[in-house]
């Protein structure tokens, strides 16, 4: 089984990353061949200085190998450092329907955002379908909002392969049948990571670089701390219950807690006697316990920038081998 997925590089990783997708791949690496990407070419559409890009692109790689992605037994690699992919996306582009791109979730709520409506927001999801459909994915592991991305990859892959594959069948997309010819594109599957798909920031909202409500995994431990304690709650009093509908604190705590130490929490909670601030320095102290051997591991990479970037050059060798044979193929259908 062939895995892929990626973290656009256009801001520092934060909780939200961790528990909505980096988790989940370093989990992944065991169950299959697994590709991971610093997705820089996406971060074109936000980050307009280029010496920010590349900072941003290092932190990413430093923090997939801090909190355990090993290069041995997965591939990490920058996205523009397989040349492939542009290419795709644009043969891939060519089939893709203005409609489809014009109800792209992601493009309505960048602009609700203030982005520009530019080219680059607005073809996004088919460089993120091209980075899918590159490396013949079976699967996909995303967090819920992402879902509509490899459903159009699936969608486009499916066009491309009527349009150009003689025999192909969309019933039966893999050539079982007899006289039915299989896909030059394959038709990933999707992963979502039901328990953790959305995780509150500090403001209640999903957790986000935009929204400026995200708790950095590798920041600075007193502004850390300082954020922590800014979550938002209500006016609760100290004697009181604290309600577990709709409370970002809650569900953080309930997020990061050990299954031996919720309970416990969970029980205090909910009969009241505690302040807002007890618990809010209870979940900075499991922050830094759940994330103090990765910071630290982090610092002693950061020494050796040339091994970090032997990792990536390594890693876009190998997914490039990998990308060939499909972007052969590719241009063979399409007659290039």
């Amino acid at each position: 089984m062939r895995i892929l997925s990626g973290v656009q590089s256009s801001g520092r990783l934060h909780l939200g990353n961790y528990y909505g997708a980096i988790r989940q791949f370093v989990e992944l690496q065991d169950e299959g061949e697994a590709l991971y990407f610093i997705a820089d070419l996406h971060s074109l559409t936000t980050v307009r200085d280029g010496k920010l890009r590349q900072e941003l692109t290092r932190e990413a790689a430093l923090a997939f190998l801090a909190l355990g992605l090993d290069p041995k037994r997965a591939i990490l690699f920058r996205q523009s450092d397989v040349h492939q992919v542009t290419e795709l996306y644009w043969i891939l582009g060519t089939v893709v329907p203005q409609s489809n791109l014009e109800r792209a979730h992601s493009y309505k709520d960048k602009i609700d955002q203030g982005l520009s409506p530019d080219f680059g927001l607005f073809a996004y999801p088919v460089l993120m379908a091209a980075d899918i459909l590159l490396y013949g994915s079976d699967l996909v592991p995303v967090g819920k909002d992402q879902i509509q991305h490899v459903e159009f990859a699936r969608d486009w892959a499916t066009k491309f392969n009527v349009t150009y594959v003689k025999g192909y069948d969309p019933q039966d997309p893999d050539g079982k049948e007899k006289g039915h010819a299989p896909g030059v594109l394959k038709l990933p599957a999707v992963r979502v990571q039901e328990a953790t798909q959305t995780v509150p920031g500090l403001d209640g909202r999903k957790m986000s670089k935009s929204y400026g409500n995200a708790i950095d995994l590798f920041g600075d431990e007193k502004e850390i701390r300082k954020r922590i304690m800014s979550i938002k709650t209500d006016s609760t009093p100290v004697e009181a219950p604290k309600p577990v509908e709709n409370n970002a604190l809650y569900d953080l705590l309930k997020l990061m807690a050990p299954s031996s130490e919720w309970p416990a929490i969970d029980a205090s909670w909910r009969q009241g006697g505690q302040g807002y601030g007890h618990y809010k320095k209870q979940l900075a102290d499991l922050f830094f316990t759940t994330f103090g051997p990765a910071r630290q591991k982090r610092a002693e990479l950061e020494k050796d920038p040339g091994e970090m970037e032997r990792v990536l050059m390594d890693g876009a060798r190998r997914a490039r081998e990998v990308a060939a044979p499909v972007m052969d193929a590719v241009r063979r259908a399409a007659g290039l």
